[in-house]
């Protein structure tokens, strides 16, 4: 009797059990066939009550957003082609022929189309050619480089751009914020984002014949990558406070460090190249090194930070404001100087001929005395390139507004002479008036001088003569 009792009571229990599997399949997993058709539709309404993404109440220094969506318009992409340049048999059928190509970085400073990039991303182009975020194609003309920063400007002929205002890179600190901003594998407006790891590093990558070099880098750990080279760091402004240049990596790829040119120094390189086409560097005329522990014991120094004379140059800056070997400079222009890498940035900022303040310790009395800076060549002066209206053969001239404007021109060079058989030999002929050299628009006889100086081996020259006949020619440069 027992035995039967509990044989019913399994039999009970399994039946409950399957009732109540039942329900509870019905209820969570459904009867085949939903009743609903949307699978949006139906996530909002399992998900009533549910809080929002975090990223909508981000913490005050730590909002991402606004800055990213500031800046990537104003941060272009930069393809350049080399080769081939060599027009000896059939320049246009060279011309045409594929060239090998790279690609970096550039950020739009002005409305009207100015940029800055790096010189590594455009040394020894043939064409550059920059790619806006919104996929508009122009080609660039390179007014300037300053390979001993790695900076160069280039412009397009284009107006109402989206720029990035100037920041100060002097006032970040270390464990601030940024956002890099550039194309790092081809991949277009890419933003990440890091701190401020150090400032003024020298990590030794630029060289110069001159000794002019300078590096005073912002270190991030943003990541950054090849194609990121010459464009945007910001602060959460979104205001450009440095250029990305280099990364720290055994591999080509980025492991952790990358460096930015400040925007304190990018500002003045790219007056220069604007105004003169080349950088006017102030000089001290002194050769140095840094002041650590080892230094100051060796030389019996008062201080273990700053930067230790070695030699004075003759008739340099410094010999003239009398500074001499064994003095340990610690401020320029007020700003405490701790190694040769914050020194050269203070000094690079300013042209020759400029006035400034130098302090330094001697025999543990610190003095202050005035410097007048000096180019290379030992003069207060500032250079400008000569523009030339002979052009190896050929004489050239501006064309008046008028005649521009007939041929529905914005710029413009006229062929005045044609002198030399090299350039008879192309078949071009007096009156014609160069529009573009290699796609890159022309304005006057001084913005062909600038756009040849960067030339070698075989650019193509478009155009217009007089009657509206249009001509392409191509000539060894």
């Amino acid at each position: 009797m027992k035995r039967s009792i509990l044989i019913l009571v399994v039999i009970v229990a399994a039946c409950a059990g399957g009732i109540l599997g039942s329900l509870f399949t019905i209820k969570f997993f459904g009867l085949p066939g939903a009743s609903y058709t949307s699978i949006e539709g139906r996530q909002q309404s399992m998900l009533t009550g549910y809080s929002r993404d975090t990223a909508y109440r981000v913490p005050e220094g730590m909002n991402f957003l606004n800055a990213a969506k500031k800046v990537t318009s104003g941060v272009v992409h930069i393809r350049t082609s080399y080769g081939p340049g060599d027009f000896s048999v059939n320049p246009l059928e060279l011309y045409l022929e594929s060239p090998s190509r790279s690609s970096g970085s550039g950020v739009i400073i002005s409305d009207d189309g100015y940029i800055v990039t790096n010189n590594h991303v455009v040394e020894d182009a043939n064409n550059i050619e920059v790619v806006m975020n919104n996929n508009q194609r122009f080609y660039a003309k390179l007014i300037g480089t300053d390979p001993t920063t790695d900076l160069a400007l280039l412009k397009i002929r284009a107006d109402h751009l989206p720029f990035l205002r100037y920041g100060d890179s002097d006032k970040i600190t270390p464990g601030e914020w940024v956002l890099a901003v550039g194309n790092p594998f081809d991949l277009n407006s890419t933003v990440t984002a890091g701190i401020v790891s150090a400032k003024a590093r020298n990590i030794h990558i630029l060289e110069d014949k001159n000794q002019l070099q300078v590096e005073a880098f912002i270190q991030t750990d943003a990541a950054v990558n090849p194609g990121n080279s010459g464009g945007a760091l910001v602060n959460l402004k979104g205001e450009l406070i440095g250029i990305n240049s280099a990364i720290a990596t055994s591999n080509g790829s980025y492991q952790g460090y990358s460096f930015a040119i400040p925007v304190s120094l990018v500002k003045k390189v790219m007056d220069d190249l604007l105004e003169f086409g080349m950088v006017q560097r102030g000089l001290l005329g002194i050769q140095i090194r840094d002041v650590d522990a080892g230094v100051a014991e060796n030389y019996n120094l008062q201080v273990n930070q700053g930067v230790l004379v070695d030699h004075v140059n003759k008739e340099s800056a410094a010999e003239q404001a009398g500074i001499l070997k064994g003095d340990v400079i610690v401020g320029i222009e007020g700003h405490t100087i701790n190694s040769v890498s914050e020194l050269q940035e203070w000094v690079a900022r300013n042209r020759p001929g400029i006035e400034i303040n130098v302090t330094y310790i001697r025999d543990g009395n610190t003095s202050a005395v005035k410097a007048r800076l000096r180019n290379f060549q030992g003069l207060e002066t500032v250079e400008k390139k000569e523009i030339k209206h002979d052009l190896g053969g050929v004489q050239v001239e501006d064309v008046p507004y008028k005649e521009l404007a007939s041929l529905q021109l914005e710029g413009g060079v006229r062929i005045k002479e044609v002198a030399s058989t090299k350039w008879k030999q192309t078949g071009i002929r007096k009156g014609f008036v160069i529009a573009f050299v290699d796609k890159v628009p022309v304005d006057n006889v001084e913005d062909l001088n600038r756009i040849l100086d960067f030339k070698k081996g075989g650019i193509l020259l478009e155009g217009y003569y007089p009657g509206g006949q249009k001509g392409t020619y191509g000539v060894e440069w």
